[in-house]
């Protein structure tokens, strides 16, 4: 038989259980062995085939090399023509947990977290402002880019200690090496000192001085000394620096990873797992679901519309007065009441179940039957719409709300996890960094 380079021929195969098997394999195609349990298939591919050239293989290293590799037999066969090196990949079998999903079970997940820890951005929720923790090069760049001859100071908010008269809390600063003041003007700390009848003005703010400059083209020995100045005005200020620009202009820093008044978590891997308490939501503990109202058991048929009677428990002499409320109310915020439920937008969706000041929504009312639990018709009530449902706190995304505050692309990893593959690629072939 003449194969020539175009397949494997196996000639006279005698390995477990084939009986002096010789077949030829196609090469450069991709070959699928079937067969019932027991009939020879791992036999001829791996015990066989995939042996025989890893051997090969293993016979073109060196002595050295060998020694370290366990032996390898010559499987039983009379020979194999066209036969090149083989490599086995091997089932994994992966143990699945009620967290898993595909991406984590893939692995590709791990990448996404890798991504949003390095190159993600944290975002305020309320004013919407990237959070950053700025550092001493942060405000030595900004001193050395002021106009020249402009003055700035370098100071820190004057804190006194629960324990502490005044005039021991500028001791202390006295001995630390500090000699003024300042709230709005300059004060020496010796002359305060000296005024028995001193007093901090309540309407000024009272900073402790840690250095006064001219901007000037800056040398290495002032950019140095300014660091120094810096660094000691961090350490004071406990994290908060602020940067007086010819008495008019207050510039802030700070090294804490906080803004708007909230203190946020730094991005690490962890902060992205919901495998991992550090990541996962508190009230769902990662799981994405809920022991709440189910969404299908309230609105079971979502061809109807509200005035149709979609809300399954706004119905009857006495809960229907919820949804006759909410019908007459839609009026004034242009509520589609004759509008099936599949066909409202997420918006009006969201506004049936939430309510507004001018109706109250399905959530109101389920509120309304938990204060009423005391009576035995509400606890059946609420009983029949029990169910699992999105985590109210993370949306279904499974991770703390930290977590979703920080985005690559204006997306945060819940929203990329929620999208088709096939959207996901484009989205990452059109990402900038």
């Amino acid at each position: 038989m003449h194969t020539g380079n175009k397949a494997i021929l196996i000639k006279g195969a005698r390995v477990h259980n084939l009986k002096n098997v010789t077949v030829e394999i196609p090469r450069n195609k991709f070959i699928v062995v079937t067969g019932v349990s027991g009939s020879g298939k791992s036999s001829l591919t791996i015990d066989t085939l995939f042996a025989e050239g890893q051997r090969r293989y293993a016979e073109s290293l060196s002595a050295y090399a060998r020694q370290f590799m366990a032996r390898m037999n010559k499987p039983d066969v009379d020979y194999i023509k066209g036969l090149c090196p083989a490599i086995a990949i091997e089932q994994k079998v992966t143990t699945r947990t009620p967290r898993s999903t595909v991406g984590s079970m893939t692995e590709l997940y791990d990448y996404l977290r890798l991504l949003f820890a390095r190159a993600g951005k944290t975002v305020s929720p309320v004013s919407g402002r990237e959070v950053k923790k700025n550092d001493v090069a942060d405000v030595v760049n900004t001193i050395s880019n002021l106009k020249e001859g402009d003055k700035a100071l370098i100071i820190v908010p004057f804190k006194q200690h629960a324990n502490r008269e005044l005039k021991e809390e500028l001791n202390i600063l006295l001995q630390k090496g500090f000699s003024r003041l300042y709230n709005g003007e300059v004060l020496r700390i010796e002359d305060i000192l000296e005024d028995p009848k001193w007093k901090p003005v309540a309407k000024k703010k009272l900073y402790v001085l840690i250095d006064r400059l001219v901007v000037k083209p800056f040398d290495e020995d002032d950019k140095h000394r300014i660091s120094d100045s810096v660094n000691t005005a961090f350490y004071e200020g406990e994290g908060d620096v602020y940067l007086e620009i010819n008495g008019t202009e207050l510039i802030h820093f700070s090294n804490r990873f906080e803004l708007d008044g909230i203190s946020f978590e730094e991005p690490v891997p962890n902060l992205f797992s919901f495998n991992n308490p550090f990541g996962a939501c508190p009230t769902c503990e990662g799981f994405s679901l809920v022991l709440g109202i189910d969404e299908d058991l309230v609105i079971p048929d979502k061809r109807l519309s509200v005035y149709e009677g979609a809300v399954a428990p706004w119905k009857g002499e006495k809960l229907g007065l919820w949804r006759d409320a909410f019908i007459k109310a839609s009026r004034k915020f242009d509520f589609p009441v004759h509008k099936p439920i599949i066909d409202l937008s997420k918006k009006e969706y969201q506004l049936l179940w939430k309510g507004n000041e001018f109706a109250n929504g399905i959530d109101e009312f389920f509120k309304e039957v938990e204060r009423n639990l005391y009576k035995v018709q509400y606890r059946v009530l609420l009983s029949r719409y029990r169910g699992r449902t999105l985590c109210p706190d993370c949306g279904g995304y499974r991770l703390r709300k930290e977590a979703l505050y920080v985005k690559v692309g204006d997306k945060h990893i819940g929203e990329l996890c929620e999208m088709p593959v096939k959207d996901l690629q484009q989205w990452f072939d059109d990402l900038t960094l």
